[in-house]
């Protein structure tokens, strides 16, 4: 049988990013504070931003080659109720592999999930609600 059509696209929307913390020595954010004051970054998350973003470039040839080797969904992947309930009416499981950002609409029930959704591995961010995500922890890589 032919799979339900899953959207995905390649950059989250405006906005919507994840929050991360690090920690840094103070020598190493006082050369940040020291770059933002001479007005080469407007602040330090915008220094930091700019330094994660040439590291993923420096690096994108190794990305991509990974992502087609492991079959990974690159971006944005959403699953709606009825993306879940064409699943499940097909007799099929999904195995969820995703680099950036899966979710799981709201309305989504932990047993629909449990019935349909066979394993998931985000590298990124997983949103679901808290009974899903319960539902579905021992699938969760």
């Amino acid at each position: 049988m032919e799979k339900p059509a899953l959207r995905s696209t390649s950059r989250p929307k405006g906005g919507e990013s994840e929050k991360i913390t690090i920690n840094l020595g103070p020598i190493d954010l006082g050369q940040i504070d020291l770059l933002v004051e001479e007005g080469f970054y407007s602040n330090r998350t915008d220094l930091i931003r700019t330094a994660i973003r040439n590291q993923l470039a420096l690096h994108a040839q190794v990305v991509q080659e990974t992502v087609t080797r492991r079959a990974l969904v690159l971006g944005l992947q959403h699953f709606s109720r009825q993306d879940l309930e064409a699943v499940r009416a097909a007799h099929q499981r999904l195995t969820i592999q995703v680099l950036g950002l899966a979710s799981i609409a709201s309305d989504v029930t932990p047993e629909l999930a449990l019935a349909t959704i066979e394993s998931v591995a985000v590298l990124g961010a997983f949103h679901a609600s808290t009974a899903v995500k319960t539902a579905l922890a021992d699938r969760i890589r």
